[in-house]
């Protein structure tokens, strides 16, 4: 019934009056009166005026030449026909050169050499720190409080740390500078490490650590696994049970560090450095307390044998610490 009216009423007022009227799509209708195709679809003629394969082939080298290899195909249109050359028009440029896979882009662009891996190596403390700044919520909604910390990779000793409302180099520069002079630093004794931050990169932390013959090393961009050992110590400073959620101001933030990073330093036992404390390791203790918890089993094996399948030994502490071994690396390429 609808088709009738519809075909009664395209007599009437036409196929476009009526298609509009009945919100019909016009190439809806003329695509329902053809006769069915089967089969792939035919191929588009070309058309009378496209260029032959001589000038296609002209125009491709013009392109290319040393004039105009650099430049898009908008730019080599301009500058002929301000020659007095007329070549094609812009878009049919970019077809020829779509045509043999050259619409990239076409400029030389400056390459950049990736950023070398660090690869630092501590046998003993004060040799390798590694630094960080990381953001403490304020009790305000979008303030923070900003905690520097100084970690020695080798002892896990917090060498240094402080609070601040802002994070700026000049500030990076006097919290390094304070923390280098009390433990005595000497000229080419020390490598610092960070990560790429607008402080760690600053112009006064690199003038000071040069002034100080401090080497300096940076973690490669968007790699947090070079800086792991201040990663993990914010992890647990964060994660601690006490942490909480904000601070009511700047000397909260700072009473609260205070506290975790004299337990952190003299009361943590490290997993990473054989279940000592931070502070045994960083003060050379370590001898002392492995001979003192060695004659602890040693008892312990005198009256009860029977409980041991092999004679206990206290956990043997590392003598190295990497940022990026490269026998570790290589080991697991080979894998």
């Amino acid at each position: 019934m609808i088709a009738i009216v519809f075909a009664e009423l395209i007599v009437v007022v036409g196929v476009r009056r009526s298609c509009s009227l009945l919100g019909v799509s016009r190439a809806g209708h003329y695509r329902a009166g053809r006769a069915p195709r089967h089969g792939p679809p035919a191929p588009r003629a070309k058309p009378v005026n496209a260029l032959s394969e001589e000038q296609s082939a002209e125009v491709l080298g013009v392109l290319r030449s040393p004039a105009h290899s650099e430049l898009a195909p908008a730019q080599v249109w301009a500058r002929l026909l301000d020659t007095g050359v007329y070549l094609c028009s812009i878009a049919t440029m970019y077809r020829i050169l779509r045509a043999v896979g050259e619409t990239g882009e076409r400029r030389r662009q400056r390459t950049h050499p990736a950023k070398k891996r660090p690869e630092l190596l501590a046998t003993g403390p004060n040799q390798v720190w590694s630094w960080d700044i990381t953001k403490l919520r304020s009790g305000t909604r979008g303030k923070y409080y900003e905690l520097y910390v100084i970690i020695d990779i080798y002892s896990r000793f917090v060498v240094g740390w402080t609070v601040d409302e802002h994070e700026t180099g000049e500030l990076a520069k006097e919290f390094i500078a304070d923390t280098c002079s009390r433990h005595g630093i000497r000229r080419r004794q020390l490598c610092l490490h960070a990560d790429r931050g607008t402080s760690m990169t600053s112009k006064p932390v690199a003038q000071l650590l040069v002034d100080l013959g401090v080497e300096r090393s940076h973690s490669r961009p968007h790699v947090s696994n070079d800086n792991p050992y201040s990663e993990a110590h914010f992890k647990t400073l964060k994660y601690c049970p006490a942490f909480p959620d904000s601070f009511g101001s700047v000397q909260d933030a700072r009473a609260f560090c205070g506290i975790f990073f004299e337990y952190y330093n003299h009361g943590h036992y490290h997993s990473g450095i054989a279940l000592l404390t931070p502070a045994t390791v960083h003060e050379g203790r370590v001898r002392e307390a492995q001979k003192a918890r060695a004659a602890v089993l040693d008892q312990a094996w005198c009256d009860h044998p029977e409980r041991f399948a092999r004679k206990p030994r206290p956990l043997k502490m590392p003598t190295q610490a990497w940022i990026n071994d490269p026998s570790r690396e290589a080991l697991i390429k080979s894998k």
